[in-house]
């Protein structure tokens, strides 16, 4: 059974995964130091701690909430601070991906509850 530290394990994968790939976009192909410095650490403290959750659910679960919650923070933050546009289905396309995370963790037997 999972236990909260392995959510939370998940969660800092998930915010290092959003900042690696936020700096990625700023790097401009790894010719800037720090968002290219960024990128790197981000991704490799992302996948250390994906690596725990790894331990005890189901892999293509932890990678369905590690991505899908990833491209929707990712598509707010770049929404939010950078004015990137979305329309409405883009909007709806990310509310399915939420909805399709909250289903699998909170109906699938999968998960282990």
């Amino acid at each position: 059974m999972p236990t909260a530290v392995t959510y939370l394990f998940l969660v800092v994968a998930i915010a290092a995964e959003v900042v690696a790939t936020t700096a990625l976009a700023r790097s401009e192909s790894f010719t800037r130091l720090w968002p290219s410095v960024v990128t790197v650490v981000g991704y490799g403290v992302a996948f250390y701690f994906l690596s725990f959750p790894l331990r005890v659910l189901p892999t293509g679960v932890v990678y369905a909430v590690w991505s899908g919650l990833g491209i929707v923070f990712i598509a707010a933050i770049a929404w939010l601070v950078y004015g990137q546009k979305l329309d409405l289905p883009a909007i709806l396309g990310l509310a399915l991906i939420v909805a399709g995370v909250a289903v699998v963790n909170l109906f699938s037997k999968t998960v282990g509850h």
